[in-house]
């Protein structure tokens, strides 16, 4: 692990302290923070059986989380809400509006089958601007760059894009016609086409090439749908001449929903490479950064993704099943069994660019049966020495290759990417 740039990691007592993740990771610019259940602190257990006042303790744990940082939560860049009912986001909204009341974030709203918690009716996590950067950086004065179009749907309670110095959060699009604010009809090859339509309006809006996008989260319905995404998907991926001669393809995270806003089939949303930086940062101040994909064949390949997208001090990794990399198969049946493949293969990534588990930042594990999560986290506690990453876990309807569970990462890249030569 590269000591240049380091990993901090804390705690507060004013939020529900988990063994198995850090609540605050913070790395350069950025710090990710664990998903918060609307668990009372002091005592450790559900506030309510009430969505509302769920939602509204979800959110205090983040304020309190980011305050104990000496933060404001109109630093939050982006808020992933997980509900059990999707029917529910409308009374969400209406507390999550008042809390942020004009400063809202990116956000991704999608209903799950299951969280790790008895009654817990929402759980969200959340990605916060860190413009002191870690040590050894100084704090720089960075400004939230946050845009709207109307070449894209427009949502009251979240902004399209959100940029803070060298990265960029895209809320997740839905299947809609901008022009009617009205779902697309059709099928979901349709509907993805849509969703990529509207991602592509927005980085246009603010001069930014779509093959700019290191990190891609497909939310859909129906697991048999996949082929008919991948058809619109492929349509789109690479879009630039220099992409195509380098095959290049985001990392990507695929998760089956158990419902999305609206009744759509599919939503999407993206993490974006911003040479530019944000204000004060100068667009002659890029130094020519440049993204930095690779895979090994320790891990297993998939034409639709690369394992591992870098750029600048951030790297994404594409979401791994329990896929023995050189049978193509997954050959073990237990959840435990499970776990340590997803987590091999995780590390043949990681250790394939000179790192290691400890400089992962934040983990998201999706898993069959959300009771499984004890046994997963005796497998999973195993894998790091030292501080453990920020965590999302939710439960899913049905994961790819029939399996139990899959989990994607984010690492530190203490080292960046070079400069172009």
């Amino acid at each position: 692990m590269s000591n240049r740039i380091i990993k901090l990691s804390r705690n507060t007592e004013n939020a529900p302290i988990n063994a198995e993740s850090t609540q605050s990771v913070a790395f350069s610019h950025y710090n990710n923070i664990s998903a918060q259940l609307p668990i009372e602190p002091k005592t450790g257990k559900l506030i309510s059986n009430e969505v509302k006042e769920q939602a509204l303790q979800c959110l205090k744990n983040i304020e309190s989380i980011v305050k104990s940082i000496d933060h404001v939560k109109e630093d939050i860049i982006k808020i992933t809400v997980f509900v059990k009912n999707i029917e529910d986001t409308n009374a969400i909204d209406s507390i999550y509006a008042d809390f942020f009341q004009n400063e809202f974030p990116t956000r991704t709203v999608v209903a799950v089958a299951d969280l790790p918690m008895d009654n817990a009716l929402v759980q969200m996590d959340a990605l916060i601007s860190n413009g002191e950067g870690t040590y050894p950086q100084a704090p720089c004065a960075l400004l939230k760059m946050a845009r709207n179009t109307n070449n894209a749907p427009t949502n009251e309670v979240s902004t399209q894009t959100v940029a803070f110095s060298h990265y960029n959060n895209i809320s997740a699009q839905l299947p809609i016609d901008p022009v009617t604010n009205q779902l697309i009809t059709g099928d979901v090859t349709e509907q993805t086409t849509q969703c990529l339509k509207n991602i592509k309006a927005i980085l246009e809006s603010i001069d930014v090439p779509f093959d700019d996008i290191v990190k891609v989260n497909i939310f859909h319905k129906n697991a048999s749908d996949i082929d008919a995404i991948n058809k619109a998907y492929t349509t789109f991926f690479p879009d630039s001449a220099i992409a195509r001669t380098h095959a290049y393809v985001p990392a990507r995270t695929t998760i089956i929903a158990a419902d999305l806003p609206m009744g759509a089939l599919v939503q999407i949303d993206v993490v974006v490479s911003h040479g530019d930086g944000t204000p004060p940062q100068a667009i002659e101040d890029r130094h020519g950064i440049v993204i930095k994909a690779n895979n090994t064949n320790d891990a297993p390949l998939n034409a639709l993704s690369t394992q591992t997208v870098a750029f600048s001090h951030y790297n994404h990794i594409s979401v791994q099943l329990p896929i023995n990399p050189q049978s193509n198969k997954v050959e073990v049946n237990t959840v435990a069994e499970q776990t340590e493949q997803c987590l091999n293969n995780i590390k043949a990534i990681v250790e394939s660019i000179n790192h290691e588990m400890d400089d992962i930042v934040k983990v998201n594990i999706q898993l069959k049966n959300i009771s499984d999560i004890t046994t997963v986290d005796e497998i999973y506690t195993s894998f790091f020495n030292s501080e453990l990453p920020a965590r999302t876990v939710i439960g899913v309807s049905d994961i790819p290759m029939n399996a139990l569970i899959q989990i994607d990462a984010v690492v530190s890249n203490a080292e960046g990417t070079p400069p172009q030569q």
